[in-house]
């Protein structure tokens, strides 16, 4: 009767310490998302961020952030993502840059004066969900500027252009 006791005890002691922990930190991770943020033109190190290399930086986050739209009613939303001055530094972006030229996966094109991004972000996140997730035709990332009206933001983007 003892060994089963010991036996129950082992096995509960296995779940909780061992098991359980790694099922967690499984369900935790950023979801598996193809795809790649390129920054160019006028840096010093041109560089391309996979979506896993963005998720494993660390975020910042623009709490209750009024999405001006154009069409439709006017939402407040909170964002998850890094901020935009940091990768463009990583790129060696010179700090008398001018412009951005935002380029999102559908080919629309978008030049964003360095006024309008202040504390913007790279999001990945909308109100603590992966946006791949929470708003799939805007993301898996996007461009947010909290300062500046939303049809100025960028959904999908895929590639940064730094003008001079």
């Amino acid at each position: 009767m003892k060994k089963n006791t010991i036996n129950f005890k082992t096995k509960a002691i296995w779940l909780i310490f061992i098991i359980i922990p790694l099922m967690l930190a499984a369900c935790g991770g950023a979801p598996k998302v193809d795809w790649e943020l390129s920054i160019s033109g006028d840096v010093d190190n041109p560089t391309t961020y996979t979506f896993d290399e963005l998720a494993k930086m660390e975020l910042v986050n623009l709490d209750d952030v009024l999405m001006e739209k154009s069409r439709g009613e006017d939402e407040v939303r909170s964002f998850s993502g890094i901020p935009l001055e940091d990768l463009l530094a990583a790129a060696g972006a010179p700090e008398d840059y001018s412009t951005i030229t935002a380029m999102a996966a559908d080919g629309y094109a978008i030049e964003i004066s360095k006024d309008e991004m202040v504390d913007g972000i790279v999001a990945i996140k909308q109100s603590g969900e992966w946006i791949v997730d929470a708003d799939p035709g805007a993301g898996p990332i996007r461009l947010v500027f909290p300062l500046t009206p939303a049809n100025r933001w960028v959904f999908q983007i895929t590639e940064i252009i730094v003008n001079q």
